[in-house]
């Protein structure tokens, strides 16, 4: 029952959502207003979904143990086991007591959701590089419909048709099917929409099928994060129609949903963009978009600024507009061109603060950037999922669709803004900082041929464990040690899971990697076989382990968390210089494969990381790595090309190429 999924969550999280509702069909039920129309209402499964267990102390401390015991020399790791008997018998056991008499008396929501909110809000770095990432679209099968028009008419359709398939309750529950013979039937459905919401989950489970929380999906549409000082705040306004459109710095807004709440048509959202991307206007002197890129609490303070200058309507429907679409000037020239582009790009056509930015390229290429507050990986893949399956299987117009003849000057409204001198400065220091730092930031990528999940299956080898294998083995021979690694894994079997981490530098990995790396010629291709099946199977257990709530990670975090808000002297666990190291995160790893994805990635989460997005695909292998100036991504990328093909030459039974 392991779903894993994407994108990493750095430690850095109340927002817990009302429930979609059921709305009456009626209004704006006919052809094309929603994506599907699901037997089993959205949210069936959300009142019985189990809770997030927190783990026994005990557990923690060993699983944390074992995390570290790779990155510690002996006389190191004797230090930290002290301080772990200490906190497991002292300060430790009674935070967690107090901890667990919490998690009981709050049985709607789950230990992690409200610390993990605060982690992301209190934040006050910047949030681009540091925390929001993106994931890329595969282009449209049809070329034709690559055109950029043409495809952010169908991809704002598709995204509209989202949204209201969802508040309708019609968009089919998020469900990790194990059997999906017996459980993704119509006859399945039928018979559990019968089932009170209260039991439903135990009559998913009993045909092995596993729901997942839905809690964050209603944050998606008309969401932004807003700065405040201190801690920043999660805004929603689902009563706002219209649509934020960003090009050349300037901001547009036009209705996208009717009085009745019906998706206009496809016309004349087609017009509307025309018009917009024939808006020949120079690109402003100074682009507000590079406000959200500065430290929060510099930003909390312009923004106040803002709003005592006049602009707090015109912020208003920025920050309400269902989503923000960002038409880019240039076509797309790489992958690496690509990455850049949607994870930073000029700094001056993305609202950053936005739960996401759908960003077109002029050649059609696109993808979703988000900001990471407010949800994870889940609801932002099966959102890239639907809107890439329905803008792509059905369009709602073609590239010869002629756009409406209605009168786009009066429906579309470009959106001024008022600026003082301090304003002004504001965002010019904003553009120097974004500037400077984006130069130093570097991505790769490489795509390895040999072979993917299939064969890898064959080899009886979990294609994560060997990816992730491949990055010790790469950095080891890159710059001779084992460093902390972070690997995402949702929680979202659980009511308001979020996320837990994988830790896969373990002592497996460490002696294997060491095996290959450093002297290969002393083990037989058997030898390094059998080292390779221990760490797959190792890393079976962590996932497995991280998934069902079991990590350390979050157990710890809580406890701090707890201790601070209670005025307690922070425990020695958190002071051991081996605590912060493990959470200095060098390698930051995330994975996702999907039909409808191109490539994702993300920044470094420390100054001298990396951060590697990377997926196993059937029968290949990709990795995106981004660094800053310390490190190498290209070396390392080289690194891990030739992990893997050491890797399969011993597979294949052959000696190791030194």
């Amino acid at each position: 029952m392991v779903a894993r999924l994407l994108l990493r969550v750095g430690p850095r999280g109340p927002a817990v959502g009302p429930r979609a509702p059921r709305r009456p069909l009626s209004a704006g039920s006919g052809p094309g207003q929603y994506l599907q129309r699901s037997i089993v209402p959205t949210m069936h499964y959300q009142d019985s979904l189990p809770r997030l267990p927190v783990p026994k102390l005990e557990d923690t401390i060993r699983r944390y143990l074992s995390a570290q015991k790779p990155l510690l020399s002996d006389e190191q790791f004797r230090k930290t086991e002290i301080f772990c008997k200490s906190f497991e018998n002292g300060i430790g056991k009674e935070l967690h007591a107090q901890l667990v008499a919490q998690d009981k008396q709050n049985k709607h929501t789950s230990y992690i959701s409200g610390p993990w909110f605060d982690m992301y809000l209190t934040a006050r770095d910047p949030i681009v590089l540091n925390f929001n990432p993106f994931v890329a679209f595969n282009p449209d099968p049809k070329s034709e419909y690559n055109d950029q028009l043409t495809r952010a008419t169908n991809m704002t359709v598709s995204a509209i048709r989202f949204l209201k398939t969802f508040r309708a309750g019609l968009l089919e529950p998020e469900v990790f099917h194990l059997n999906p013979a017996k459980s993704d039937t119509d006859t399945f459905k039928r018979l559990i929409r019968l089932v009170p919401s209260s039991l439903s989950w135990y009559g998913a489970y009993l045909v092995n099928a596993y729901p997942l929380d839905m809690s964050q999906y209603f944050r998606l549409f008309n969401s932004t994060r807003l700065p405040r000082p201190g801690r920043d705040e999660l805004f929603t306004d689902d009563k706002a129609r219209h649509l934020l459109v960003l090009r050349r710095g300037h901001f547009y807004v036009f209705d996208v949903l009717d009085q009745d709440g019906n998706i206009v048509s496809a016309s004349e959202i087609q017009a509307h963009l025309k018009y917009i991307l024939s808006d020949n206007s120079p690109p402003p002197k100074f682009p507000l978009a590079y406000l959200p890129t500065e430290n929060r609490d510099t930003w909390a303070e312009l923004r106040q600024k803002l709003v005592s200058g006049g602009n707090e309507e015109t912020l208003r429907k920025v920050d309400s507009a269902v989503f923000c679409l960002c038409l880019d000037e240039f076509p797309i020239k790489d992958l690496v061109h690509l990455s850049h582009a949607m994870l930073h790009g000029d700094g001056t056509n993305c609202w950053f603060d936005k739960s996401f930015n759908l960003i077109i390229a002029k050649d059609g290429s696109a993808a979703v950037h988000f900001e990471h507050a407010w949800g994870d990986g889940v609801a932002v893949l099966r959102f890239i999922n639907e809107v890439f399956k329905d803008s792509t299987q059905t369009p709602a117009i073609t590239p010869r669709s002629q756009p409406a003849s209605t009168d786009s000057s009066a429906a579309v409204q470009k959106l001024n803004f008022k600026l003082n001198d301090a304003l002004k400065t504001g965002i010019s220091a904003a553009k120097e900082k974004f500037d400077a730092t984006m130069k130093t930031l570097t991505i790769d990528n490489i795509q390895f041929q040999r072979g993917g999940k299939e064969f890898l299956k064959k080899q009886k080898l979990s294609p994560d464990a060997v990816a992730q294998l491949a990055f010790q083995m790469a950095f080891l021979r890159q710059y001779g040690q084992t460093v902390a690694t972070y690997e995402s894994c949702s929680t979202a079997a659980f009511k308001h899971g979020r996320t837990e981490t994988i830790r896969p530098a373990s002592t497996f990995t460490k002696r294997c990697s060491e095996a290959f790396v450093r002297e290969p010629s002393k083990h037989s291709a058997g030898e390094l076989q059998q080292m390779m099946a221990e760490c797959s199977r190792y890393h079976g257990e962590l996932t497995k382990a991280a998934a069902m709530g079991q990590g350390f990670d979050r157990h710890l975090f809580a406890l701090r968390y707890l201790a601070a808000a209670k005025g307690i002297v922070l425990p020695e666990l958190y002071l051991d210089p081996a605590y912060a190291q493990i959470n200095h995160n060098i390698l930051s790893t995330s994975t996702l494969a999907s039909p409808a994805v191109n490539i994702g990635g993300f920044a470094p989460v420390v100054p001298n990381g990396f951060g590697i997005g990377y997926a196993v695909h059937d029968n290949w292998i990709g990795c995106n790595v981004s660094s800053y100036p310390s490190r190498s991504a290209r070396e390392f990328l080289q690194c891990v090309q030739k992990a893997l093909e050491d890797m399969f030459d011993v597979m294949e039974g052959k000696s190791i190429k030194t």
